[in-house]
C-alpha cells in the first residue's frame, strides 16, 4: 500500500499552492480540468482529505466525490453537447495510478477514442474557457 504524501500535486492544488482551472468546489471536493487530458473536457474530481485510493477514503468523502461527479457530468454534457463520458478511477501503481491522491476522471469521449494520458499538456487558455463553460452549467 502506498502511503499518503502531503506534497503530491493534488494536495498542493487543494492548499492553493498550485493553480488549477476550477470547475466546481465545495467543502469536501474540488473538480478541475486535467492539464494532460485524454480528451477535450477531461475533468478530475478529488476529495479534500488525505486518501490515496478508494480503500482508504472515508465514506462521507466518497459520497461527496460522487455527488460532485454527478454535477460535473451533467454540466459536461451541456457544455460539450455529448452524452458519452468515461468515468475512470485507478487504485495503486499496478493499475496505472500516478498521483497518489484519490481522484476520479470524467472524460467526455468513447472508451475506444481515449488518448494517451500524460503525453502532452493542454493549452491553458482553452482549459480556462472550457472550465468556465462547464462551471456555468453546474446546477447547485
Amino acid at each position: 500500500m502506498t502511503n499518503y504524501d502531503s506534497h503530491n500535486i493534488f494536495a498542493k492544488i487543494i492548499r492553493g499552492e498550485i493553480p488549477c482551472h476550477k470547475v466546481y468546489e465545495d467543502d469536501k471536493t474540488l473538480a478541475f480540468m486535467d492539464i494532460m487530458p485524454m480528451a477535450i473536457g477531461h475533468v478530475l474530481v478529488i476529495p479534500k482529505c488525505e486518501a490515496v485510493e478508494l480503500s482508504t477514503m472515508p465514506s462521507e468523502y466518497l459520497t461527496a466525490v460522487f455527488s460532485t461527479a454527478q454535477k460535473v457530468m451533467q454540466a459536461q454534457r451541456i457544455a460539450l453537447n455529448t452524452q458519452g463520458i468515461v468515468q475512470m478511477q485507478l487504485n495503486h501503481p499496478e493499475a496505472g495510478q500516478t498521483v497518489f491522491h484519490y481522484h476520479v476522471h470524467l472524460i467526455p469521449t468513447h472508451i475506444k477514442a481515449l488518448g494517451e494520458h500524460e503525453t502532452g499538456k493542454a493549452d491553458h487558455e482553452k482549459l480556462a474557457r472550457l472550465a468556465s463553460t462547464i462551471a456555468q452549467n453546474i446546477a447547485n
